[in-house]
């Protein structure tokens, strides 16, 4: 039985290439709970970067079965997470230590109030901690069922297809891009955290400010 870090990217494309990314990609899109620690971008940009080198001897990802599971993952999880909101509502967002998953639904909700479903269902894909509650915190708030899937599959595409391709372009122009991949996951960490980053500060200045 192989025992597998579900955390560690490297570990899951080692062991499960593509259906790895599906697995993982599902779950980080709307599991919450289990969602909430898996890696998502760190995960999608290394496969892509592994899709045009490989690494340690073994023969590179396809890129195409990459691209289908990380899609797949994205649109399914998304719709499961949407389900799971719509019949487990509030109380299911505030189940969590130290109230992490309440505070990332709190900011999914206003999210959807300031951009409206679509511009949130994009925007939203790309931060990390919202993405994984942003989906079950639509079907929480009675977001109907059609605009939330069209738009939620096109946030899923393009975030999804977006890193995959962004990794492999790197991979086909660097050579041995894939011995500096700790490097470049922390600097892709540490770009999507930007807009989650840009929020908290616009969420102080609007406390600090005062009422009119």
């Amino acid at each position: 039985m192989i025992a597998v870090n579900p955390t560690d990217s490297s570990a899951v494309l080692a062991a499960f290439g593509a259906l790895g990314v599906l697995a993982v990609v599902f779950a980080e899109s709307g599991l919450l709970v289990v969602g909430f620690f898996l890696p998502g971008d760190t995960l999608l940009f290394p496969a892509g970067v592994l899709c045009a080198s490989g690494t340690d001897g073994r023969a590179p990802l396809e890129l195409w079965q990459v691209l289908l599971c990380a899609a797949v993952g994205a649109v399914a999880g998304g719709q499961v997470g949407f389900l799971i909101g719509r019949h487990g509502g509030r109380a299911l967002l505030a189940r969590s230590p130290g109230g992490r998953l309440e505070e990332a639904a709190g900011r999914a909700e206003r999210l959807l109030a300031r951009y409206g479903y679509g511009k949130a269902l994009v925007i939203g894909r790309f931060v990390p901690l919202v993405r994984t509650v942003l989906h079950p915190a639509a079907g929480a708030l009675g977001v109907p069922v059609r605009p939330f899937t069209l738009w939620q599959v096109v946030g899923g595409l393009l975030w999804s297809q977006s890193l995959v391709l962004a990794g492999y372009t790197l991979g086909a122009s660097v050579p041995q891009v894939d011995h500096w991949l700790l490097p470049l996951v922390a600097l892709v960490v540490l770009l999507s955290l930007l807009p989650l980053a840009v929020e908290v500060r616009r969420e102080r200045r609007r406390r600090r400010s005062p009422p009119d």
